[in-house]
C-alpha cells in the first residue's frame, strides 16, 4: 500500500497468481477490455518462455473514496513454471491482495497443489499469511468437460473460508465478480489498518 499525499490517491496491488496457463493472463485481458480507456493505462507484457507476466492500473471510480482517498490498482500475473519463483516472489512482495486462479481440470490438480504451496511458502518467507493478506480463489475453465467439483477443489486445496468464484476467463464469466469481490476485501481491510493507524497516533 502506498499513499500519494499529492494527488489524493491510494495505491493498491492486486496480484493474479496460479499454475502456467490456469487463466490468469486471461483474466487481466478481460478486466482491461472492459475497463474505459480514460480510466486505466495501457496493457504491459513481459513475455516468459512459455508464460506472461502482464500488468496495468486503473482508476475504479465508482468505488468511492477510501479516507478521503482515491483509490488506484495496480493489477498483476506472474508466470507460473517452477523455474520462475524469484520472479513470482519479487512481485508477491508489493501484493496487497491476491487472487489465486486454480485450473478446474483433473489433470491440473498437481499443478493448483504445487503453485497454492508454492504460493504460502513465499509468503512465510515474508513473515505473512493469508490470514494478514485479503485472498480472493477462483476456480476456472468451469465449461470443460474433465472439471472437477467446486467442492473437490476446495477440499484438495484446503482454501477454508476464502471466497471463491467460478469462472470460465476466456467468455468472461467470473472475471469481474473475482475482481469485485476482492476489491471489496482489500477496501475494507485497508480501512481497517487505518482506523487503527489513527487510533494508535
Amino acid at each position: 500500500m502506498f499513499i500519494n499525499w499529492k494527488k489524493r490517491e491510494l495505491n493498491l496491488n492486486i496480484i493474479y497468481y496460479g499454475p502456467a496457463l490456469s487463466g490468469k493472463t486471461t483474466n487481466l485481458q478481460q478486466i482491461h477490455a472492459r475497463t474505459q480507456s480514460a480510466a486505466r493505462s495501457e496493457l504491459f507484457t513481459l513475455n516468459t518462455h512459455e508464460d506472461r507476466t502482464i500488468f496495468f492500473d486503473f482508476m475504479q471510480l465508482e468505488i468511492g473514496q477510501v479516507g478521503g482517498l482515491l483509490p488506484k490498482f495496480g493489477l498483476y500475473t506472474v508466470p507460473g513454471q517452477v523455474y520462475y519463483e524469484s520472479t513470482r516472489e519479487a512481485v508477491l512482495r508489493r501484493a496487497d491482495a491476491l487472487v489465486f486462479v486454480a485450473d478446474s481440470q483433473k489433470e491440473r490438480m498437481d499443478d493448483n497443489l504445487t503453485s497454492w504451496g508454492d504460493m504460502l511458502q513465499q509468503l512465510a518467507r515474508m513473515n505473512r499469511s493469508l490470514k494478514d493478506m485479503p485472498t480472493i480463489v477462483q476456480f476456472n475453465k468451469r465449461d470443460l468437460p474433465g472439471a472437477l467439483s467446486v467442492e473437490a477443489l476446495k477440499s484438495t486445496l484446503g482454501v477454508g473460508p476464502l471466497p471463491c468464484f467460478e469462472a470460465v476467463a476466456m467468455r468472461g464469466i467470473g472475471v469481474p465478480e473475482t475482481l469485485q469481490m476482492t476489491m471489496r476485501v482489500l477496501l475494507a481491510y485497508v480501512q481497517r489498518k487505518l482506523l487503527a493507524q489513527v487510533k494508535r497516533e
